[in-house]
């Protein structure tokens, strides 16, 4: 039960403009949305703890006591061939969720949005400074990394999360879950990530899973997606 308590030394302002839903707004002030990450850094309280457990991925089953099937066909196709996995949980706690609950209280609108967008700029780069840390020491032992994949993306249901919780052993950071099964406090996250011995003959373009993010999920009509497309397509153009 390895934990994690890497510091976040910088929160990326371009993904937090993302968030904010303000890709594509021109005259934004930037100092502003600097300051709201300065403030996310300065309120967060960063922890991670993560979890290595023996897979079955026939049954798309985690062989833990007692066992976790995994319900879902692109969750299961995710992590085809994999003989081992992570259980990952990470937080930057309750200070900044109470931070951006007081500001939309006092009128503070864009101030809050824009926390609020920096906030999950934060816990989504603690999991990718986890990731980071786990890699070198799964190489080690001959094994290559899928990317996280976590319950409610794709078709992996958000009513499996309790056995995040439980596999991760979470609760020792201070993650709970709400009676609607969303994590407890609010930014945070809970994934797995599946380990699998790199086949030498494969070819990076012929691995079938190298699709990512928002290329890799069913759900067109998500916001953060259509953020996505919008950035790409305006990347498009201009090139």
């Amino acid at each position: 039960m390895p934990v994690y308590n890497a510091p976040l030394l910088k929160i990326d302002p371009k993904e937090t403009r993302r968030y904010a839903g303000l890709m594509r707004a021109k005259n934004f002030d930037e100092t502003r949305i600097e300051d709201a990450c300065q403030d996310a850094r300065l309120l967060a309280r960063p922890q991670g703890i993560w979890q290595l457990y023996d897979y079955d991925c026939e049954k798309q089953t985690v062989l833990s006591d007692p066992p976790f099937r995994i319900e879902g066909t692109k969750i299961g196709r995710h992590l085809a061939g994999c003989d081992k996995v992570i259980l990952l949980a990470v937080t930057v706690g309750d200070d900044i969720e109470e931070m951006v609950t007081k500001r939309f209280a006092d009128g503070e609108y864009t101030s809050s949005v824009l926390l609020d967008a920096a906030a999950t700029t934060a816990v989504e780069q603690l999991a990718d400074g986890l990731e980071r840390a786990i890699k070198p020491k799964v190489a080690a032992q001959g094994y290559s990394m899928r990317w996280r994949f976590s319950p409610g993306y794709g078709d992996w249901p958000l009513e499996q999360q309790p056995e995040l919780i439980r596999l991760t052993h979470c609760e020792t950071i201070g993650i709970s879950l709400s009676e609607a099964k969303m994590l407890v406090p609010r930014k945070s996250v809970t994934a797995i990530i599946g380990l699998y011995k790199e086949e030498k003959t494969t070819s990076p373009r012929e691995n079938k899973h190298d699709a990512k993010g928002c290329a890799a999920c069913s759900k067109h009509d998500c916001p953060a997606r259509k953020q996505e497309e919008a950035a790409a397509a305006e990347s498009e153009q201009k090139a």
